[in-house]
């Protein structure tokens, strides 16, 4: 009897110490390749300088969860739908962190671009200039910031419309989750402009400001949440 009890013994040890390094090695594997992998998409947009995934245990990487994810990358390129279909991947990560040099999302170039996410909240912050907003409109149209409150944006927008000079302004800002543009007056009801919609994205609100010291460039800011 004490023979089997004895080789029992053993074999529970054996399992118990496999299972353990397995435990071990997944820990240590497991966070690399999953930030190896994260890499090579976001390098198909541009230059990536690390990644850094933490999880803990690691095997929760396995069903797509992450305790944070910290990335630092150069320029980027991508559409706005590329950059909300990256958001809802990282929706199982508790945390996330992004810096970029630079992110151009479709026509429009943004610099020292910053974004956070905990939990289902979304923050992001950029600086643009005025040269940078200039490159993204159509010929001969120009927007000046006319002022920032409650998550929404007032500008000016003139020059050649349908052939045609004028100059209105309009308000950007949440609509149902959506960043929405409208003109400001008799207008209003009967022209909306779609800027952001996506279903996996609520937008909250958007703002912007002139950085101080720094004349033609701003600070845009975007607040919204995970659905």
């Amino acid at each position: 009897m004490r023979r089997g009890g004895g080789r029992l013994r053993n074999t529970l040890l054996v399992v118990l110490g496999g299972a353990l390094l397995a435990l071990a090695l997944a820990q240590l594997l497991l966070p690399a390749i999953a930030a190896d992998r994260i890499a090579s998409r976001l390098r198909r947009h541009g230059s990536v300088q690390s990644v850094q995934v933490r999880a803990w245990p690691a095997v929760e990487l396995l069903w797509g969860s992450a305790d944070s994810v910290d990335v630092r990358a150069g320029s980027l390129a991508m559409s706005a739908a590329q950059a909300a279909g990256f958001l809802w991947e990282a929706h199982g990560a508790h945390r996330v962190g992004l810096y970029a040099t630079s992110v151009r999302v479709g026509r429009l170039r943004l610099s020292d671009v910053r974004f956070s996410k905990l939990g289902r909240v979304l923050r992001a912050e950029a600086l643009t200039s005025d040269a940078d907003v200039r490159a993204a409109l159509p010929p001969g149209v120009a927007l000046a910031l006319l002022g920032s409150s409650g998550g929404r944006v007032r500008v000016r927008a003139s020059g050649g419309l349908f052939g045609v000079g004028v100059s209105v302004e309009a308000v950007a800002g949440a609509i149902d989750g959506r960043l929405i543009a409208h003109p400001l007056g008799p207008l209003r009801e009967g022209f909306q402009l779609t800027l952001f919609s996506d279903p996996h994205v609520h937008v909250d609100g958007v703002g912007a400001g002139v950085v101080p010291g720094r004349p033609g460039t701003y600070r845009l800011t975007l607040a919204a949440s995970l659905r």
